[in-house]
C-alpha cells in the first residue's frame, strides 16, 4: 500500500521484484491511497513549487493559521485528525519547507507510467472526495486505461486527500474487502 507520494515507492518495490525473481518478498497486489504512476498535472506541482519558494515565513504563518480554523471545522467529528492538527502546524519548519521544495522535484521527475503499464497484479485505488493533491478524476480513468492489472477504485465522500487518516474505518473496510476478494478468487 502505498499512500501520496509514497505510491511512487510502491512501483518501485514492483518494479524491481518483477525483474528480480530472486526476490524473497513477492507482493500480490497494489492499493494506491490518494497515490499515483505518473502525477497527473505536472504544471501544478511547479505552480506551487514556485508559491512555496517565494512566500515569505510570515505569509506561511497566516495561511497555516487559516487551514488550521479550516482543519478544525472540516474534522470537527474525527477526534483523530483533531488532534493532530496542531503537531501538523508545528512541523511546518523551515527544514520541513525545504524537504516539501525537494519533494516536488522528485514529484516531476518520477515517472512510474510503464511499470504501471506492465503490472498484471490486482491494482486498487482508494481517494477522498476532496483531494486537491492528487485529483482522483485524472488519476482513476489512466489507470483503468493503461494498467493491466487495475481492478476496482473507491472514492471516499466524506475523506480527502490522507483518505487513510480523515476516513480510517471506511477505508481500512475497503482495504479488508478488496483484499478478501482477491483471496477468494485465489481459490
Amino acid at each position: 500500500m502505498g499512500e501520496s507520494f509514497s505510491s511512487q515507492v510502491v512501483w518501485k518495490i514492483i518494479e524491481l521484484t518483477a525483474c528480480e525473481n530472486q526476490s524473497a518478498f513477492k507482493p500480490t497486489g497494489v492499493i494506491l491511497a490518494g497515490g499515483f504512476a505518473r502525477y497527473p498535472i505536472l504544471v501544478g506541482v511547479r505552480c506551487v513549487r514556485l508559491v512555496n519558494r517565494l512566500m515569505p515565513p510570515w505569509m506561511i504563518r497566516i495561511a497555516l493559521r487559516i487551514y488550521a480554523s479550516y482543519a478544525r471545522l472540516r474534522h470537527r467529528r474525527a477526534p483523530e485528525t483533531l488532534a493532530s492538527i496542531d503537531e501538523f502546524i508545528a512541523r511546518r519548519t523551515e527544514p520541513d519547507r525545504q524537504a516539501m521544495l525537494h519533494r516536488y522535484g522528485l514529484i516531476l521527475t518520477s515517472n512510474a507510467a510503464d511499470t504501471a503499464r506492465r503490472c498484471n497484479l490486482p491494482v486498487f485505488h482508494l481517494a477522498g472526495f476532496v483531494d486537491p493533491v492528487v485529483p482522483w478524476p485524472f488519476v482513476q480513468p489512466w489507470l483503468r486505461r493503461n494498467c493491466p492489472g487495475y481492478r476496482a477504485s473507491r472514492v471516499i465522500f466524506n475523506a480527502d486527500h490522507n483518505v487513510l487518516g480523515t476516513a480510517p474505518q471506511k477505508s481500512a473496510q475497503q482495504v479488508l474487502q478488496w483484499i478478501s476478494e482477491h483471496e477468494r478468487a485465489q481459490l
